[in-house]
């Protein structure tokens, strides 16, 4: 059976969307499944894979059944009734062949448009690779290799284009060790840390992924990148990490390090939580209880200031009064936590306005001032001296206004990927998916090509 023994139904034909096939037959069996029977159309069908001469001697027929995208919602099963050729040049090595066609090569039994489908469910349509198999009737390794196909066809092998970029780690799972025979001692196999590098300010998400949590593992992969992109990184967002640092400083000299605002209120965040449980502790000999003045505040102490209306922030000022010396010096914490976020309030993040410098010197001669005055708390005293070590990264970030927030959200999508895949075992699979997630996954603008 072939296109010159039955007629070909070109309608069909146009809705299966195989090329080099021609429908004669569609029956649907009990089960609900449409059986398709199709015929080779395609004249390069019949040339020799190794000589390319055109056979016309049929050794005999074959039925295959190569899978292929659903039609209507509905899984088809299609027939292929095709031949198997004599090759007509005496000099080839091979003696027969079968038909093939570019979509549903020889021994393929997935045409090309499904493996591509099952690549794009899982790099784009951010399903599981076990789901994605479901859907559409595959195996795990036969989408797994759909997706690195597609995979590698879709992203840029090397970053795009950014003025900013930036650096933060995530946790990975657990670290594995491996005792060396020779020596007896256990080496680190695998980290359990994965550093990543996004996009700060274009919205491209995740640039690539290192293993380790050191200075020699993000100089290396900054490093490794082309000169040009390189000369275009102007900004780097990192948070509070001297490692970090570090390795820019030597990849990228030029580049500007920006200390993320929201760490350094995570720190003041932090001094000041240690300041009350520190001064409870004295006046109390134990925690902080039901009933206490500093127990009633302690949720209202993390507040920012502006979002307090004023019963709370009058709670605030009586509760802590109540308590005497110590709970004025909690206050005192408080305010220098609020001082330090006015200054960071001065940031040009949407209007691109850069605060002026009496405005910047004034903000931090007040959070100065108001710690001199409190020199006698460690805590405090601690705070101011992070300040003072990272004020290059913390200017920065007031007068360009760019932080690592891509890096945060980021990681919480490689995050939800992992636990949607029930952990990866395989850490370089690991990183492509971690990558397709937070540059392919449903986004504003069309995905790329």
């Amino acid at each position: 059976m072939n296109s010159n023994d039955t007629e070909i139904n070109e309608s069909a034909t146009h809705l299966l969307g195989l090329q080099g096939v021609g429908v004669i037959g569609v029956e649907e069996r009990e089960d609900g499944v449409r059986v398709v029977h199709v015929v080779t159309t395609d004249p390069g069908a019949r040339a020799c894979p190794v000589c390319g001469v055109f056979a016309s001697a049929r050794k005999q027929r074959a039925l295959t059944r190569p899978r292929h995208l659903p039609c209507g919602g509905r899984p088809v099963e299609i027939q292929w009734h095709k031949s198997r050729w004599r090759c007509g040049e005496s000099a080839c090595p091979r003696g027969t062949f079968t038909e093939q066609i570019p979509q549903v090569p020889a021994r393929m039994r997935v045409s090309s448009d499904l493996r591509r489908e099952a690549g794009a469910a899982v790099c784009d349509g951010g399903r599981t690779v076990v789901q994605a198999g479901r859907d559409l009737g595959l195996s795990w390794p036969i989408v797994q290799q759909a997706l690195l196909v597609y995979a590698a066809e879709v992203l840029d092998e090397t970053p795009a284009p950014t003025e900013a970029i930036g650096i933060d780690e995530t946790r990975r799972g657990k670290p594995v060790w491996k005792q060396n025979p020779a020596t007896g001692k256990w080496e680190l196999v695998a980290d359990a840390w994965h550093i990543g590098f996004v996009d700060a300010v274009g919205g491209r998400g995740l640039f690539g992924q290192v293993e380790g949590r050191n200075a020699a593992s993000v100089a290396d992969w900054l490093t490794f990148q082309p000169e040009q992109w390189k000369a275009q990184v102007k900004y780097v967002a990192i948070d509070l990490c001297a490692t970090f640092r570090a390795a820019v400083r030597r990849a990228l000299p030029e580049a500007v390090v920006v200390v993320d605002a929201f760490h350094v209120v995570q720190l003041a965040q932090r001094h000041l939580a240690d300041l009350r449980r520190r001064l409870t502790w004295k006046q109390h000999g134990r925690r902080a209880r039901k009933g206490d003045p500093v127990y009633t505040v302690r949720k209202l102490l993390r507040r920012n200031k502006e979002d307090l209306t004023p019963e709370p922030l009058a709670l605030l000022y009586g509760e802590l009064t109540l308590m005497g010396t110590y709970g004025k010096q909690i206050l005192a914490g408080w305010k220098a936590k609020e001082l330090l976020r006015d200054l960071l309030h001065l940031a040009a993040k949407h209007t691109h306005i850069h605060p002026a410098p009496s405005a910047i010197s004034g903000a931090l001669h007040r959070f100065n001032a108001h710690i001199a005055d409190h020199a006698h708390l460690p805590e405090l005293v601690t705070l101011a001296e992070t300040v003072e070590q990272w004020w290059d990264g913390i200017h920065a970030y007031i007068t360009t206004g760019i932080t690592n927030a891509a890096s945060e959200g980021n990681n919480r999508v490689i995050k939800l990927e992992a636990r949607n895949a029930f952990g990866f075992r395989n850490r370089a699979n690991q990183r492509l998916r971690s990558r397709c997630a937070t540059t392919r996954r449903g986004r504003r603008e069309p995905l790329p090509a």
